[in-house]
């Protein structure tokens, strides 16, 4: 067995013992059964727990992920004491938080929907809810390593973490709407575009916003990415500024690790 398998196996039994791991699920599962029962139905359901994914995800893959690199300290340098390729060390390290914290969110809303089947409806939409989920959480943690590796501080690092995902989910938006007043005589098709493929988060809003059928409440910005994203060219884009985004983060803490003096 390679030793990023032994190292992912390790981590799963580590990460699967921790009690956050549990209350992650299970906040999903009964927030996914409330809504179920009192919001009205799957597609309602579901609406209402876009919103949720797309802030609580991000930020507890940035706080997870970096308090579990600086927890994993002693133990990586207990292992590099040893002949053991780096490359492989920090594939599993990030396998072994990313993997568990995905499905810990895909369990905990797939499950009451699957007591429903037949009648909550929106099985498409959940699948996309389900993947941009999922995805968000590969991205966020592969960000929070290599914050968690620039920074050697662990509360300077976990400040870094929190002030990030502040930026991305909230002062982002604020931005992209100044732009859009500032310039609303011009043409911004384009660089509106270019702006959401440059924000994770505003990726994954737009694509479950399609899916929703609710771009036209985005206005004339939401009826330019309902015509873009709704192609399939436009989806593959999507996927690959998506895969980007979990690539570029993990080559640059790959990067780093291999060059930290642990």
């Amino acid at each position: 067995m390679s030793t990023m398998l032994k190292v992912l196996r390790y981590e799963l039994r580590d990460v699967l013992r921790g009690r956050w791991l549990i209350a992650y699920a299970v906040f999903f599962l009964l927030l996914t059964e409330a809504l179920l029962r009192f919001g009205g139905g799957g597609e309602r359901a579901l609406l209402s727990l876009m919103n949720v994914v797309l802030f609580v995800i991000p930020l507890m893959s940035l706080v997870f992920g970096t308090v579990y690199l600086y927890g994993a300290r002693e133990f990586n340098e207990l292992l590099l004491s040893h002949p053991v390729s780096r490359p492989q060390l920090f594939g599993g390290l990030y396998l072994g938080l990313s993997v568990p914290l995905a499905a810990a969110f895909t369990a905990g809303v797939a499950v009451p929907f699957l007591g429903r089947l037949g009648s909550a409806g929106g099985a498409a939409t959940l699948l996309t809810l389900l993947a941009v989920g999922i995805a968000l959480t590969f991205v966020f943690t592969a960000i929070a390593f290599v914050v968690a590796l620039w920074l050697d501080d662990r509360a300077q690092g976990l400040g870094a973490a929190v002030l990030l995902w502040l930026m991305l989910a909230v002062v982002y938006d604020g931005f992209v709407l100044l732009l859009t007043v500032a310039f609303g005589d011009y043409p911004l098709e384009k660089p509106m575009l270019a702006l959401m493929l440059a924000n994770p988060l505003d990726l994954g809003r737009v694509l479950l916003l399609i899916r929703f059928d609710a771009a036209a409440l985005m206005g004339y910005t939401g009826a330019v990415f309902a015509r873009f994203f709704g192609t399939a060219a436009g989806a593959l884009l999507a996927t690959i500024a998506l895969t980007g985004w979990v690539a570029v983060p993990l080559a640059l803490g790959l990067r780093t690790f291999r060059r930290k003096d642990f």
